[in-house]
């Protein structure tokens, strides 16, 4: 149960030996998921030298999100982390075409074993609407306008619902997502999705179009 094909957007590091940052250092603002940016050859490649290779040496069983960097003598491990969350997962569980939940119970069982998992051919994208001033201190209370908008996933986050309604409650609120028959289409499906939601400071996530490169 491994993909590897997102993207997470996030503020620009200007000197990795110094940790000097230009602008406040944000969470994940938004990612994507497309099937097609790594060949078969390439997943398998990661599959069969970084992820297999880990689990062995650990036995760890669970949901392992593995930060790779694709360079030309290979891909290098940036990081590994144990946790569903941020902003990658959310393109990942829109594309996902069976039950995450029997995935979860057989790896709390201990019978993955002959198991997988589909996934839907279109890619999908997430944009994270963060609050006002965010990622410093953020304002909370904010009221969430929402207007109907087909085709996508809205995931909370910070947010809660009081007696006026549903309002901001932290620095990433929503995780808006939504997919396309093409990267460029979702990208652009997502940002029209993204118009029919509104709070007083809104702050949007941005994608880089490197991925967009790749195809025609």
């Amino acid at each position: 149960m491994v993909e590897i094909s997102w993207r997470s957007r996030r503020r620009k590091i200007t000197s990795l030996s110094a940790m000097e940052i230009a602008d406040p250092n944000t969470g994940g603002m938004g990612a994507y998921c497309d099937g097609r940016i790594l060949t078969a050859q390439q997943s398998q490649h990661v599959i069969d030298t970084i992820i297999e290779p880990a689990i062995r040496a650990t036995g760890f069983t669970g949901f392992l999100y593995a930060g790779l960097m694709m360079t030309s003598a290979g891909p290098k491990v940036l990081e590994f982390k144990r946790a569903v969350g941020r902003s990658e997962t959310q393109p990942l569980m829109h594309r996902l075409d069976s039950s995450f939940a029997d995935m979860l119970m057989r790896g709390a069982t201990g019978s993955l074993a002959g198991a997988g998992l589909r996934w839907k051919a279109d890619p999908s994208v997430c944009v994270v609407l963060a609050a006002s001033g965010y990622p410093g201190q953020v304002r909370p209370g904010d009221m969430i306008h929402e207007s109907p908008a087909a085709g996508r996933s809205c995931f909370q986050a910070g947010t809660k619902v009081t007696e006026r309604g549903l309002e901001t409650a932290g620095g990433r609120v929503l995780g808006v997502t939504a997919s396309g028959p093409t990267l460029a289409s979702a990208i652009s499906n997502v940002y029209g999705a993204v118009e029919h939601i509104h709070f007083d400071g809104c702050i949007t996530g941005g994608h880089r179009t490197k991925g967009l490169k790749r195809w025609p």
